[in-house]
C-alpha cells in the first residue's frame, strides 16, 4: 500500500471515530420506553380508580392486556375483528384529573375549552388492527358490540406512552374514553 493510500485510509478511520463520538447523535433518542414497568404502575392506579369511581355499568371486562372495558349499555350483533371498520363517538379524558383532552362531539369540545376552529366534528371511523388508533382502542373495541356505550380505561403502554407531541396528555397517562359505538362494516 502506498503512503498516499495509507494516509487517506488513516484519515477516514479517524473521521469515522470522531463522528461516532458526537454527543448530539440524532439516533440517540434517550432511554427506551419501559412498557412493562409502566403497565405495572398503571394497573395499580386503575385498581385504585375502580375502587372509588362511581360508574354505572352492566359489567366490566378486564382484558389480560390491562385494558378495562366498562359496558354501560349493551349493543347487539357481532364484535368487530381485524379489518372491520368501526364508527364511534368518543370523549377522551385523563384518569388522573378528569381533564378532557379530545372528543369528536362539538358540544363537549366547547364545554371543555378544546374546540378547534375549523375542525369538523363527525363520527370517527377506523379499521380494527390497522394501527390507525392507539392499541388500547383495538383491544377494547374487539370486546364491544355495535350499539354499546362504554368507558374504556387504557393504560399508558396501550395509549400515547410518553409521546412528546401530545400537548394535552402528560407522559405515561392512563386514559379514559367514553365511547358510543355506532356500528361496524
Amino acid at each position: 500500500m502506498s503512503m498516499y493510500r495509507l494516509s487517506i485510509f488513516s484519515f477516514l478511520v479517524i473521521a469515522i471515530v470522531f463522528s461516532s463520538c458526537d454527543t448530539k447523535n440524532p439516533y440517540d433518542t434517550g432511554p427506551k420506553y419501559d412498557g412493562a414497568e409502566n403497565l405495572t404502575k398503571d394497573s395499580l392506579l386503575i385498581v385504585d380508580y375502580l375502587e372509588t369511581a362511581e360508574i354505572d355499568s352492566l359489567y366490566r371486562i378486564h382484558d389480560p392486556s390491562g385494558v378495562v372495558v366498562i359496558v354501560q349499555e349493551e349493543g347487539e350483533g357481532s364484535r368487530p375483528i381485524n379489518g372491520n371498520a368501526v364508527y364511534t363517538l368518543y370523549t377522551g379524558s385523563l384518569m388522573s384529573d378528569g381533564a378532557v383532552f379530545d372528543t369528536n362531539i362539538k358540544q363537549v369540545a366547547v364545554e371543555n375549552d378544546i374546540d378547534e376552529e375549523g375542525k369538523e366534528y363527525k363520527l370517527l371511523s377506523f379499521s380494527i388492527g390497522s394501527g390507525g388508533v392507539i392499541q388500547g382502542w383495538d383491544i377494547a373495541f374487539r370486546r364491544l358490540r355495535p350499539g354499546s356505550k362504554a368507558q374504556l380505561i387504557i393504560p399508558s403502554p396501550y395509549g400515547y406512552q410518553n409521546d412528546p407531541n401530545r400537548a394535552r396528555i402528560p407522559a405515561n397517562s392512563v386514559l379514559i374514553f367514553d365511547v358510543d359505538f355506532k356500528g361496524i362494516e
